[in-house]
């Protein structure tokens, strides 16, 4: 008989799957005879149904064979085709190692369902069956003129509606950059820095130059010095680092992308949250001709609403249309729809503003309880984004640090993990990123000894 731990959401599938396993890997021998349903259904206390669909399955794909009054047998299947394979179990869900992560997370629960569900119905009702329209390249119109309000009135940024991009996301329209650019651009990106983005435009084609940060944000002479066409930069909060790059910086960085005729990509990722003060000037504002402004809804909605937008020169748009005219929006309609209502009705901007409250509490907490560890640290950039850092000056190495966090349930990074060449850090500095946390959790933290 098959005994198998059928603990899996999915339960006819589970089955499918590793029956299909002990076939490939031979334990299961061709001819072998297979469990009747209702007997294999009866071991497993599973529905005779959930068998029988599993067994379908399998003939389908041809590892099994049904003989009429005889039952299941194993087929004959070529197991050296499909590589060397092991026994495995499926994938359990993954229990939380940590009490609080400091690295991962977003607080899903703060996301406004009831005004999202409530603008979806008036989307359905006023729109239709033209939800199901095929969208333009650029993103549906409606939501390209709300974003461009938006950016008027949160980032005093004077955008035409026509210049507006939506796209799936930002690795998504990290790649649609990669195209309009070209393949023989070199990007540089800020080291240290999110991993992700160096990797998105590698997987494209192109080539990174990896330029080093110090406390005025990424630093101009490397730049100039790196042979790159391309500049991909956090001016307002670097992550993790959270420099912030001076207005010198700035025009320095446009003098540079005007002098090589290249672009600067301005991630603005977090603009919503700073915390403190109003929001800095972008780099957009100072030279719309040389900078690609860029922006997601992954921290002020959800991780999961694959949206974002980017803002591009009047002559790099013209190529746009020439090179992705006639592609259609990778964003449904129906969201991008009910985004625009959202936007327009106001909506957004007092779901960010009860967001700043709340993380203006976290950042309060986080940093009593910096000051109560019990072991010296300093807090470095605590005034703008979702995350801060703290230095512990006394500690042997960063390993040190992460060791005592995961022994207290923290699970945290420090600034050295987020390197993607070498290049001096601040050393024995943890990255607190508190955008996933609550405050029970954060008040609930004992110690770091």
């Amino acid at each position: 008989m098959l005994t198998y731990n059928l603990k899996g959401k999915n339960k006819y599938y589970t089955l499918y799957s590793l029956i299909r396993d002990d076939i490939l890997c031979g334990k299961l021998k061709r001819g072998e005879r297979l469990p009747s349903k209702r007997a294999l259904a009866e071991e497993l206390s599973v529905s005779v149904v959930t068998v029988q669909t599993a067994y379908e399955q399998l003939i389908a794909e041809g590892y099994i064979y049904s003989a009429e009054r005889n039952g299941y047998f194993v087929a004959e299947v070529n197991a050296d085709f499909y590589g060397k394979r092991e026994i495995s179990l499926p994938p359990e869900e993954r229990e939380k190692k940590f009490a609080v992560d400091f690295v991962n997370g977003a607080r899903t629960e703060l996301f406004p369902f009831s005004v999202w569900a409530r603008l979806m119905r008036k989307v359905l009702s006023d729109c239709g069956e033209h939800l199901l329209e095929r969208v333009p390249c650029s993103g549906d119109a409606e939501l390209r003129r709300a974003v461009a309000s938006y950016l008027y009135r949160a980032r005093a940024i004077d955008v035409e509606p026509r210049y507006v991009v939506i796209g799936a996301g930002a690795e998504y329209l990290y790649g649609i950059i990669v195209q309009l650019l070209g393949r023989d651009k070199v990007f540089a990106v800020e080291n240290p820095g999110h991993g992700k983005i160096s990797a998105t435009y590698r997987l494209n084609g192109a080539r990174c130059a990896y330029i080093g940060v110090n406390e005025e944000g990424v630093c101009c002479d490397e730049v100039e010095q790196s042979g790159a066409n391309v500049l991909h930069v956090s001016p307002s909060h670097q992550f993790p680092t959270g420099a912030v790059i001076p207005v010198s910086g700035r025009a320095r960085l446009i003098s540079w992308a005007n002098s090589c005729g290249g672009y600067i990509i301005e991630d603005d990722y977090d603009s919503e949250f700073r915390l403190v003060g109003k929001p800095l000037q972008c780099a957009y504002s100072l030279c719309s001709d040389r900078v690609i402004y860029m922006n997601t809804f992954s921290k002020s909605l959800a991780p999961s609403m694959r949206m974002g937008y980017m803002v591009l020169p009047p002559k790099l748009y013209e190529k746009y249309l020439k090179v992705f005219g006639h592609s259609a929006c990778a964003v449904p309609l129906f969201e991008q729809k009910t985004l625009a209502a959202m936007l327009d009705g106001g909506y957004f901007e007092r779901h960010i503003s009860r967001l700043k409250n709340y993380y203006r509490a976290l950042r309060q907490a986080a940093l009593e309880k910096a000051a109560n560890l019990g072991v010296r640290c300093t807090v470095i950039a605590p005034g703008s984004g979702l995350h801060m850092l703290l230095q512990f000056p006394d500690a042997p190495s960063d390993g040190y640090i992460k060791e005592r966090a995961a022994k207290a349930g923290l699970n945290l990074k420090c600034v050295s993990d987020y390197l993607l060449a070498p290049a001096p850090v601040p050393e024995r500095c943890a990255v607190i990123n508190y955008s996933g946390v609550s405050l029970e959790q954060i008040n609930a933290i004992n110690v770091l000894k």
